[in-house]
């Protein structure tokens, strides 16, 4: 089966919170075969992690990045082709004057070249962001 979805931060982590919205763990369930993520996501979830103390907490996170990491979730990686559609976005936004996020031009740029529907709470940081298909899985 081919990835249909690609998970941004915010929806991977809420499944290791300790009061995960349980809509959002559902439809992670239910479409576990159908999603994929993006390295940066995964180095957004990394560095979070490590900047945590050492505690019950960190050492949880780190047992469900290992296993989120060891999972059969692909991971796609930013490549020319994303770098390509990134910078032509980047172009088209400083025109009209915005400057999102250069990580979110990343994980836009990954979805869109992979032909993803991005889930992400944070559907405002991509709405600038041209035929690029978001979903809200907390809404």
């Amino acid at each position: 089966m081919t990835a249909r979805y690609l998970l941004d931060t915010n929806i991977l982590s809420e499944a290791s919170s300790l009061n995960g919205n349980a809509q959002v763990i559902a439809k992670l369930n239910d479409n576990a075969p159908l999603a994929a993520t993006a390295a940066v996501v995964m180095h957004e979830l990394l560095y979070g992690c490590y900047r945590l103390p050492v505690s019950r907490r960190r050492n949880a996170l780190e047992r469900y990045l290992t296993g989120l990491l060891s999972s059969s979730i692909p991971v796609l990686d930013y490549t020319i082709e994303a770098a390509d559609w990134h910078a032509h976005e980047r172009a088209r936004l400083s025109q009209v004057g915005r400057t999102p996020p250069y990580v979110d031009g990343q994980i836009a740029a990954i979805a869109a070249v992979n032909h993803l529907v991005l889930v992400t709470r944070n559907v405002a940081d991509f709405a600038d962001f041209q035929n690029l298909p978001i979903e809200n899985w907390f809404a």
